[in-house]
């Protein structure tokens, strides 16, 4: 649980002969929003969840620490820097102590692992800046900087697209990559807003949300926007009765402070990207924010609801781990041991009560946040329901830590997985291209920035132990088979090109297919329906056989694509031939829109 914004990308505070590589970065990152048109994000889905059943990752022997002593200072110091977030509580389970302790997994893994609180993206990218000028300067293992960061893995593209736009500078095998996920939000960052929206999303037109622009809980918002077909106004300088508006906010506090004071703006209204004349006072009536942000909104005024959260996009919000790509090679055998030990500590949290009572206190005595405690943090992990200032049940909290199996499925790892991490980053890399393409004009392919030969070591490692090998090839998300859709979260028609009167697929319809795939991988929270349509052309009697064809064509391709992550009962079928068409069949272009597939995204728990 992250307790200060994390969602800024700002300038890199650089050594001397990087002042204009800074000043070229912020003007990228950090310029004043343009005016224009509102758009519909791209829809996204989300990779499937990466939540498996506890698994020993060969945890026998590290017993759960109690003490604060360092206990291998005589090996080199690895440096972390990362968030308030509950999601790390494997890895500070594993450390014993904000340094390896005596008795600890770091330290019986000859790891001397240092952790830091840093909740600024910008000093996140300095210290790995600092880290790879020392390095390239002959300094084997630097005291400046820090050896890895953690973040976000659904902000890697804008926050590597100018890390190592500044990285190549010193050379290009000082790339920052991703080498690990140790953990995710679940629930705890969302999307909050009136009761109205989650059961017709359409009302959230016109409406006015405070939050971080670009932050992870931005992005929640940005998805749901997308999945359902509606627009966002990237301008926060005018309000769009037919989009969402956006307040942003300093952090994710002042975003909950601003609902709960009636924070209100007079704004020049627009209508496609162009200003009508007239202008409207508009308050804010929807948040993006996490916890204890959502607790303050719920305590303070009441109201709002969960419209959607990284509970249904589970797999949006990873915990990745970042390194210099250099240094890691020379050590990499620091590397694999520390995430073998981040993977064991994981392991013990999700199968021990008290590992978690344990890690919970490393939290708070490594977190420092005022009015916590220990019961704070390990509450707020579990995740909980509580009513609000009106009566009305809110959910706050929810995140989880990944043992070996869960690292294994989030990198694609088990067979027939897809790689959830590269989905997620890929996904919303797009998004901020397409928004902000004056922030983000690019980003780094997935391919290029995620390593997982370090993770493949530790596989490699246990499963010699035979105890190991069937544990981690049963890794999976948990089943849907026969359980009922309760709650839609989205409903969005796309436009597969199929051959005429077929169910296969024409040329042109990969792309669409492949990013559909990318986007539901995302959303691994939640149930998939796919319904199928027709228009009234030809014989009706034909039209419900062709739309469940096609309807199922969808279906099979996914799940031989990723048999893993849509496995049998996630996704279901829907057969409605021409009886439900969007436009008259009276035009082509009428026609053109009922010949479609439409996808609901829902879940399955009360």
């Amino acid at each position: 649980m992250r307790l200060t914004p994390v969602g800024k990308i700002v300038i890199l505070v650089l050594a001397i002969g990087f002042a204009s590589g800074v000043w070229r970065y912020w003007n990228r990152i950090a310029p004043v929003a343009k005016e224009s048109q509102s758009v519909v994000p791209k829809k996204i889905d989300l990779p499937s969840s990466s939540n498996v059943s506890a698994i020993s990752s060969n945890s026998g022997g590290g017993s759960v620490p109690t003490g604060d002593a360092a206990g291998c200072t005589g090996k080199p110091e690895v440096r972390l820097l990362g968030y308030a977030w509950n999601a790390q509580m494997g890895m500070l389970l594993a450390a014993g102590g904000p340094q390896a302790t005596v008795g600890s997994l770091m330290c019986k893994h000859g790891v001397n692992f240092k952790f830091s609180r840093q909740d600024d993206n910008g000093k996140l990218q300095e210290a790995l800046v600092a880290f790879a000028t020392d390095l390239s300067r002959g300094n084997p293992n630097p005291a400046r900087g820090a050896h890895f960061v953690t973040i976000m893995g659904d902000g890697g593209a804008a926050f590597l697209q100018g890390l190592n736009t500044t990285l190549r500078r010193i050379g290009p095998e000082y790339q920052a990559k991703i080498v690990d996920a140790i953990g995710y939000s679940r629930g705890e960052d969302k999307f909050m807003g009136p009761a109205e929206w989650r059961t017709d999303p359409s009302a959230s037109r016109g409406g006015l949300c405070a939050g971080v622009v670009r932050d992870g809980d931005w992005n929640i918002a940005q998805k749901w926007l997308g999945d359902n077909g509606l627009r966002t106004n990237p301008d926060e300088k005018t309000w769009d009765p037919d989009a969402l508006n956006w307040v942003n906010a300093s952090d994710y506090i002042d975003a909950a402070q601003k609902y709960v004071a009636g924070y209100s703006e007079t704004r020049p209204v627009v209508q496609n990207g162009k200003r009508t004349g007239q202008m409207k006072q508009v308050t804010v009536n929807s948040v993006v924010t996490w916890t204890p942000g959502d607790v303050t909104v719920a305590q303070k005024k009441g109201g709002l609801v969960s419209i959607a959260s990284t509970r249904e996009y589970s797999s949006q919000m990873p915990c990745v781990v970042i390194g210099i790509d250099k240094w890691m090679r020379q050590n990499r055998g620091t590397v694999v041991n520390m995430i073998q030990a981040i993977a064991e500590g994981s392991d013990q949290v999700k199968s021990s009560s008290a590992a978690l009572r344990r890690a919970a206190e490393i939290s708070d005595a490594l977190y420092k946040e005022p009015k916590t405690g220990p019961e704070y943090w390990e509450k707020y992990f579990k995740g909980t329901q509580e009513q609000d200032a009106t009566g009305q049940p809110v959910e706050l909290g929810g995140s989880s830590v990944n043992n070996l199996a869960d690292s294994l499925l989030a990198f694609g790892l088990v067979p027939g997985s897809a790689n959830l991490v590269a989905a997620t980053y890929t996904v919303f890399g797009d998004l901020d291209v397409q928004q902000f393409p004056h922030l983000v004009p690019t980003y780094p392919n997935a391919n290029q920035i995620i390593d997982r030969s370090y993770l493949q070591a530790v596989a490699a490692r246990l499963t010699h132990d035979k105890s190991m090998a069937p544990q981690i090839a049963k890794a999976k998300p948990p089943s849907m088979r026969g359980k009922p859709m309760r709650k839609v979260v989205s409903r969005k028609a796309v436009y597969i090109h199929f051959n005429p009167g077929k169910a296969t697929f024409s040329p042109d319809a990969q792309r669409l297919l492949q990013k559909i795939s990318r986007e539901l991988l995302v959303a691994s929270g939640t149930a998939v329906e796919i319904h199928g349509h027709t228009d009234n052309a030809g014989d009706p009697r034909k039209s419900v056989p062709l739309s469940e064809a096609r309807a199922f064509a969808v279906k099979n391709w996914l799940e031989k694509q990723s048999p893993v992550n849509f496995a049998p009962g996630r996704i279901r079928v829907f057969a409605h031939g021409e009886s439900q068409p969007l436009a008259p069949n009276t035009t082509a272009e009428g026609r053109a829109k009922n010949r479609r597939v439409e996808i609901v995204l829902g879940t399955t728990g009360a």
